[in-house]
């Protein structure tokens, strides 16, 4: 069968099933729709809709250099295959002029013109693809296709729409948080640029900008749960402070979960009869067999103690999680996002690899899931002096001792310069040489024992000065990386269905930087904040993979850095929960 330009101008034709016809439509999504079309500067082509996307073939190619329009101006070269897991819209633009194939220059001054196009109906295909220096960039992909018929316009648009429908997970509905202060002040300007994305998407979106700290927080907090299952996701634009504070309001309010132990706890533990924190040398750590056990504190009973602490079972024995089943966690269904908008915007560049707000929000509409280990931390005094009165934060990047909480404490007051604000205090802090002492205890996990200078037959261990884990152990951990998706024996034994959850690996990455010159530290940092770089690889820096560990200050002042927030904290306790909750990203090429 043979399909030329004249079929696009004059008599339409639509193949359906191998059959030859008039431009009729068709309610069936898997039957096969082919129709010569004219592509805007590229020229004639044949566009063939199948079961997993769209494939096209230039009819006639003499006339173009196979470039296709990408956002603004053409990057990539004439792609003959377009996927429907990679395309987030498409739109019937009307009647209208389109361009034919770009020409060269040559070709311009002997034809006496720039281009050749025509005036017809027309359609749009919104796709993206990838960078080509930068695999993790999501560029905008537009494909304008245009035919003279305005029903076979249509019936493209229809069938290309009931295609995209079947695709699951991606939102329809969601929740959108701007912080107007995040960053550089940009989160409305950064919600402006991706907010054409999710129109062509389809998707609804609420839109609340914040007018102080803690709005998002008191809204996320009084929110019904009925009220949050009409939507698929919440949505922050700013940065890790913000997404932080979301975070906080919507799990605090929900997610009730035992506390981890005590740093008093650990040093009485060895006491308690039937609950010691201490293995026997030859036996491994003591497991909860909860039905659900990747959604449960990886530490062994505890008991109440009278400030706070509950039971990890019932006196029936079964777990008690606390749940709140009306919104039960993890949920499938309900996911976060970021678009980031923020001063470092840590936590989008581990799930995505790049801080562009393009692609996040195309990770978003796209439906794109990364499940996301959540750390509770417990502070149990706030100052030496103080009573023991435990309160409950979430981390889902990071929690910073020492420099770093030193760092963010000192920014604080100098938030009117922006990013800046963490080059300017992360110099005085470091010129101020300070040292900090501190008691730490940690889980001991399987992958630990391999390190024959880590004492077995310890569960809990202080900070001490002893040999770091093996160079080709340590390992920056990031999502989707070979460590991750591999599990181990421990993982194995624990989570023996992991599939969720095969993004995250449900530990603590505990970092202790210890008798450290300060020279060899500003190394340390430079290469913490280097592409490509080493931080781990140097004899003062231990790395443990852990569940829990606890901290206690022996200093009169104890800062920490949750996600980019301030928390005082002179001691407290953190455990993990693997996959609690699901992030709308797909991860970084790796």
């Amino acid at each position: 069968m043979e399909i030329n330009r004249e079929d696009y101008i004059s008599d339409p034709k639509i193949v359906e099933s191998g059959n030859v016809g008039g431009a009729t439509s068709s309610s069936s999504s898997s039957s096969v729709l082919k129709s010569a079309l004219l592509l805007e500067n590229v020229g004639d082509v044949v566009l063939t809709l199948n079961s997993d996307g769209l494939s096209l073939e230039l009819l006639d190619s003499s006339h173009n250099d196979g470039s296709i329009i990408s956002g603004i101006k053409p990057v990539q070269k004439f792609v003959n295959e377009i996927k429907f897991s990679d395309v987030y819209g498409v739109e019937f633009i009307n009647y209208g002029f389109i361009n034919g194939p770009r020409q060269s220059k040559s070709e311009q001054c002997f034809q006496g013109r720039a281009s050749h196009g025509s005036e017809m109906y027309r359609f749009t295909v919104h796709s993206f693809q990838k960078s080509r220096s930068q695999p993790c960039l999501w560029v905008l992909a537009v494909y304008s296709f245009g035919h003279k018929d305005l029903q076979t316009c249509r019936t493209w648009v229809d069938r290309i729409n009931a295609s995209l429908n079947l695709e699951r997970g991606r939102p329809e509905n969601l929740l959108v948080f701007i912080n107007p202060m995040s960053g550089k002040a940009s989160g409305r300007r950064t919600w402006e640029t991706v907010a054409p994305i999710f129109s062509r998407a389809k998707v609804k979106t609420k839109v609340i900008v914040t007018e102080r700290a803690g709005h998002a927080f008191d809204v996320m907090t009084s929110a019904a749960n009925n009220e949050l299952k009409s939507y698929n996701g919440v949505i922050a634009v700013g940065g890790d402070g913000f997404f932080n504070e979301i975070l906080n309001g919507f799990l605090l309010s929900r997610h009730k979960a035992p506390y981890p132990p005590s740093p008093s706890d650990i040093v009485h533990s060895d006491q308690r009869s039937g609950n010691s924190l201490f293995r026997n040398p030859n036996g491994r750590v003591t497991e909860a067999t909860c039905q659900n056990e990747d959604h449960s504190p990886l530490l062994s009973n505890s008991v109440y103690n009278g400030t706070g602490l509950a039971n990890f079972r019932t006196e029936d024995g079964t777990c008690n999680i606390g749940q709140d089943f009306e919104f039960p966690l993890p949920s499938e269904q309900f996911r976060f996002g970021i678009i980031p908008a923020g001063s470092t915007d840590a936590i989008v560049m581990c799930t995505t690899g790049t801080r562009d707000p393009i692609t996040s929000a195309l990770n978003i509409v796209l439906g794109k899931k990364v499940c996301l280990d959540i750390a509770q931390v417990v502070r149990w005094k706030t100052t030496t002096a103080s009573d023991i009165e435990p309160y409950v934060r979430y981390a889902a990047s990071f929690a910073g001792y020492g420099f770093y909480g030193d760092v963010i404490a000192e920014s604080e007051k100098y938030r009117w310069m922006g990013p800046k604000r963490y080059d300017y205090a992360g110099t005085k802090v470091f010129l101020r040489r300070c040292s900090y002492e501190a008691e730490v205890a940690y889980i001991e996990t399987e992958s630990e024992e391999a390190n024959p200078t880590v004492e077995k037959g310890q569960l809990f261990s202080r900070l001490r000065k002893r040999q770091g884990p093996k160079k080709s152990e340590r390992v920056v951990c990031r999502t989707n990386c070979g460590v991750c998706n591999s599990k181990s024996d421990y993982m194995s034994k624990r989570s023996p269905c992991s599939t969720p959850f095969s993004s995250s690996d449900g530990f603590l990455h505990l970092l202790m930087i210890r008798d450290c010159p300060h020279a060899l530290y500003l190394w340390h940092l430079t290469q913490l904040a280097k592409k490509g770089g080493q931080p781990l690889n140097f004899e003062f820096v231990e790395h443990h993979k852990t569940p829990a560990f606890t901290f206690t200050s022996f200093g009169k002042q104890s800062v920490w850095n949750l996600d980019g927030e301030l928390f005082h904290a002179h001691q407290l306790s953190a455990q993990v929960f693997r996959g609690l909750v699901s992030l709308f990203a797909s991860g970084p090429e790796v």
